[in-house]
């Protein structure tokens, strides 16, 4: 199949890296893969003033920004600029896949011979600050087929849009990328954190957790990473550990330095670092967001009822206490569990979906 990737903004977001990885297993399955982006939006002179007095700095030219899918194995074009992507700027495909709700409009819209219309869909955009909800609705109802990545995804497409027909296809995780040899608890009690300041990602909520958790339980350490630097309005406790977009093969270390990893999503389409933090042997603590629920299905951490500081400061505390053999069972349970999501049996899953929708190329 010739299939084209459609992405409104290539950087170093979870989804993006989703995407990436496809181009890349699809591409190794014998598929010709492209990857159509667009640069980020550039700021206005005013938001670029509030980054900074917010102390994230002066933002970077989008040209200058890095991306998952900026790889020698990839065909990755980049538009000059933000707009809609136009049939001039797609090669003629079998598919097309839209993977936001801005590119299924620009799916929508584009010619029979750039291929069957797809849409990845990896979270509820209608959720996400500041998305049109009028043009984000019109978007389910576009004659195209639709790949989920959770249960929760194919739940909200039937009773939020009335789209009963979609592909669940769940992520994967690189199990000999994300992977740690067989270990006991740290010296010192640590969690680790994804750092963000999107409210939606529930920081606030885990750092208040901490905060209270580390009144209990003497030398608690904070382990994070993110792709900005650290806002002035959601500062991390004294002693943290902050890893400024750390290199993807050093991703694991951080994960596998920690006795818990935490999740405190508020809304997610699905929830890679968890996936990639039991990889490496690091129990979860996890809010009931994205593919939460189904990842700690099989064991491998503590699924929380509610993204709450106090639920979230017990399960640390919980986590803490347990002895080393306790731990170390959890931990391998853990490991186990993200063993059986593999990626190359995603990709097949993806491959067959993408075949049905070229093969009638109507919306099933």
């Amino acid at each position: 199949m010739r299939i084209v990737f459609l992405l409104a903004s290539a950087d170093l977001a979870g989804g993006v890296r989703v995407v990436a990885t496809y181009a890349r297993l699809l591409q190794q399955r014998g598929h010709r893969v492209t990857v159509v982006s667009t640069p980020p939006r550039e700021p206005l002179l005013r938001q670029k003033v509030n980054l900074a007095l917010r102390g994230q700095g002066w933002p970077r030219s989008s040209a200058q920004v890095p991306s998952h899918v900026d790889q020698p194995d990839i065909d990755h074009r980049r538009l000059a600029r933000f707009r809609p992507v136009r049939d001039e700027d797609v090669p003629d495909a079998d598919v097309v896949v839209a993977t936001w709700w801005r590119t299924a409009e620009w799916a929508g819209a584009l010619s029979p011979r750039k291929g069957a219309k797809v849409h990845f869909i990896q979270g509820n955009d209608i959720e996400t600050p500041g998305q049109p909800e009028d043009r984000v609705l019109a978007t389910w109802r576009l004659p195209m087929h639709r790949i989920v990545c959770s249960r929760w995804l194919a739940n909200v497409a039937r009773d939020r849009y009335g789209v009963t027909e979609v592909a669940y296809v769940p992520n994967g995780v690189d199990a000999s990328l994300f992977n740690a040899p067989v270990r006991g608890k740290q010296e010192r009690p640590t969690v680790g954190l994804v750092y963000s300041d999107l409210a939606m990602k529930g920081c606030d909520v885990a750092l208040e957790a901490i905060a209270r958790a580390a009144r209990r339980i003497p030398g608690l350490q904070l382990v994070t990473f993110g792709s900005e630097p650290i806002s002035a309005g959601l500062v991390l406790p004294p002693d943290s550990v902050f890893h400024l977009r750390p290199d993807q093969n050093h991703i694991p270390r951080i994960y596998s330095s920690c006795d818990a990893w935490l999740w405190p999503s508020r809304r997610e389409g699905f929830g890679l670092p968890i996936l990639e933090a039991m990889a490496c042997r690091t129990p979860v603590i996890a809010s009931p967001a994205g593919a939460a629920p189904e990842l700690l299905a099989e064991g491998g951490g503590v699924l929380l009822p509610a993204a709450e500081a106090s639920l979230i400061t017990d399960a640390i505390e919980f986590m803490c206490s347990l002895d080393r053999f306790r731990w170390r069972a959890l931990s391998n349970e853990a490991r186990a569990a993200a063993e059986r999501r593999d990626w190359n049996r995603s990709a097949q899953l993806f491959e067959v979906a993408l075949q049905a929708a070229m093969d009638t190329n109507t919306p099933r």
